[in-house]
């Protein structure tokens, strides 16, 4: 490692709602990684496939953590990261349908040696098929937030998107300092994450991780994007079943991370315009979907 390894021991905090399979692989890949001290916190949202329990007895380094009900990512990945004694500076919290390559850990360490203001950092993801998912992004202004959901469906390319996803960013080679990360898989510096509060528990599901980005910028520290850290995202597997509640929960996240950062009087009809316009797009997406469901299928 250029900078050499951070001090402190690192943790592992994943979130768990029926994982499946995806936990097994998740923990099997973590384990071609050298990093003290190799625990893995799983904080399980109210699983019912027994995926978390069947991991958490099979590996001495996994700790099951039950959280009161299904209390929502952010509120899940704060009560994992305080399981960590003081001993723990850095702490990843991962989605459970995550797979690191080898090496990304020893990255990201390296990279958060070299950058000591750098309070989140954050992989290369890739989908299944090798693509590059847009994890490195830009914070949302009100104009870029409309015109990406507005016309990102209809016309990919559009200037809103692209300003507000960086592509670009995402497919660089180098550490670069970005808005904020997605929430897949963070490298959280502990004394940073805890002195802004971890992440608002306001949000159930969704744009957490856009606040968290927001108020870590804002108090100083960095969002660092590590490219030479590579992981591999499944994605959908413990939301492909409530879909419907996952759009509903997405649209109204996004309004609170509006109304989070245009308070006021000053603004109030231009979160009543937000408000209403994210309901109408979230009925229509749940109405396209279910129009794009074969006939036979049957929802419960």
């Amino acid at each position: 490692m250029s900078g050499g390894t951070p001090l402190g021991g690192v943790g592992v905090v994943t979130i768990t709602y029926s994982p499946g399979r995806t936990l097994d692989d998740f923990v099997r890949s973590l384990e071609t990684e050298s990093f003290p001290p190799r625990e893995i916190v799983v904080v399980d949202n109210g699983s019912v496939d027994g995926a978390p329990e069947r991991v958490a007895a099979a590996q001495k380094h996994v700790r099951l953590v039950r959280s009161p009900g299904n209390v929502g990512y952010g509120r899940a990945a704060n009560l994992g990261v305080g399981q960590f004694g003081p001993e723990v500076s850095w702490v990843l919290v991962c989605n459970p349908d995550t797979q690191v390559t080898p090496g990304a850990v020893e990255a990201l360490l390296a990279a958060a040696a070299d950058h000591p203001r750098a309070g989140i950092l954050g992989p290369r993801i890739l989908e299944p098929d090798g693509t590059v998912y847009p994890s490195a992004r830009a914070l949302p202004s009100i104009r870029t937030g409309v015109g990406h959901a507005v016309f990102s469906g209809v016309w990919p390319t559009n200037p809103w998107t692209r300003r507000y996803q960086q592509r670009d960013v995402s497919s660089s080679s180098e550490p670069t300092t970005v808005g904020w990360l997605s929430g897949a898989f963070l490298l959280l510096r502990r004394e940073a994450f805890e002195s802004i509060g971890g992440f608002d528990s306001d949000f159930f599901m969704y744009f957490e991780d856009v606040d968290l980005g927001r108020r870590m910028t804002n108090a100083g520290w960095l969002n660092l994007f590590v490219p030479a850290a590579v992981v591999v995202h499944i994605g959908g597997a413990s939301t492909d079943h409530v879909a419907d509640a996952m759009i509903a929960a997405h649209h109204r996240s996004a309004y609170t991370y509006i109304a989070k950062t245009h308070p006021g009087m000053v603004w109030a009809p231009i979160r009543v315009a937000v408000r209403l316009g994210l309901a109408v797009r979230a009925r229509s997406i749940v109405r396209k979907s279910h129009r794009a469901l074969p006939s036979s299928s049957a929802r419960h």
